[in-house]
């Protein structure tokens, strides 16, 4: 009886160690089909080429193709809860900034995810500067210009954001907050139409992204004033940042990170984290983002998780100060 039992006991541990070593070299071979990469915005914009740029690199360095599928609307949220309710398996990524991490919650009264705890980080990739900057039929050479000027005219200065709730608008508010003046905010649907009436004279100034921007300050069609972020652009060095000009911290936030759902398995995310790091670190690359008016960041997601934690002590408790609201 010994025997058979011993038998069956040796049998079962073969059985069990076979079964271990495949399940071992499935998982090992993450990934082998095609990763779906979301972006939340429309086509053509500058999250949709960062990640088409990006995913193109990773693709060599996973040994499968990563497609980028646009899933646009409600600020970011249709494409976000996509992913936050996809398998956990490292098949499917998405593209995130401080939007859908960090202002919408305070912006929406409920969220179809969890933006703390639906998401795991697997780095960031970039900053996105944001210039400050007046047409030029504004007398303002400065940012100390602007504000003393707008000091005299409370209310009366307009500024256009490409939307309530964006980056652009929010910078804009802490500004005013932090400088004790009252702008004007005039809202369009995105960049290109706030940037057309700025050009034209309708409207005084903007908050814009520099890489949708940068032929206008180029040809002096408007004038910057002043950088949102941590420091000068290589393009526009005599261009103080905010800090500078204001002589006191301002934090600003526009970055671009890639996560995965938060029960994606610690190797398969690591294997994710790693094609981001190596690809962003590659002196191609950053020449690329540069070029296009971007900070190149190859940022772990230990890093990410900083920048997130910051962020969301300043932003929602901002928004929710002023009242901000996508709900109507």
């Amino acid at each position: 009886m010994s025997a058979i039992v011993s038998r069956r006991a040796a049998l079962g541990a073969t059985i069990g160690g076979v079964a271990l070593a495949w399940a071992g070299a499935a998982r090992a071979a993450y990934p082998d089909r095609p990763i779906r990469w979301v972006v939340p915005y429309a086509a053509g914009g500058g999250t949709d080429v960062m990640a088409r740029l990006i995913a193109t690199e990773m693709s060599s360095r996973l040994a499968q193709p990563v497609v980028v599928e646009n899933r646009p609307g409600a600020g970011t949220n249709i494409g976000t809860e996509a992913v936050a309710r996809s398998a956990p398996d490292g098949y499917t990524v998405l593209s995130v900034d401080s939007a859908a991490l960090v202002f919408n919650a305070a912006l929406f009264r409920r969220l179809p995810f969890d933006p703390e705890n639906d998401f795991r980080p697997v780095g960031m990739f970039a900053r996105v500067p944001l210039v400050l900057a007046v047409g030029r039929g504004v007398p303002d050479r400065s940012l100390q210009d602007f504000v003393t000027r707008a000091r005299a005219k409370p209310g009366q200065i307009d500024y256009a954001s490409p939307g309530i709730g964006s980056p652009h608008h929010l910078v804009m508010e802490l500004l005013q907050k932090i400088t004790g003046i009252r702008l004007n905010h005039i809202p369009y649907r995105g960049t290109g139409p706030a940037m057309n009436d700025v050009v034209a004279g309708n409207v005084e100034s903007v908050l814009v992204n520099y890489a949708s921007s940068a032929e206008m300050f180029r040809t002096g069609q408007v004038r910057p004033l002043a950088i949102a972020s941590g420091r000068r652009l290589a393009s526009l060095p005599d261009v103080p940042t905010l800090t500078e000009a204001l002589g006191e911290e301002m934090q600003t936030s526009n970055w671009q990170a890639l996560v995965v759902p938060r029960a994606v398995p610690d190797d398969v995310a690591a294997r994710l984290t790693a094609a981001l790091l190596d690809t962003m670190r590659q002196p191609a690359m950053q020449a690329r983002f540069r070029e296009m008016g971007l900070d190149p960041a190859a940022g772990t997601p230990d890093e990410f998780e900083r920048v997130l934690a910051a962020d969301r002590r300043i932003w929602p408790p901002l928004i929710r100060t002023l009242g901000i609201s996508m709900d109507g």
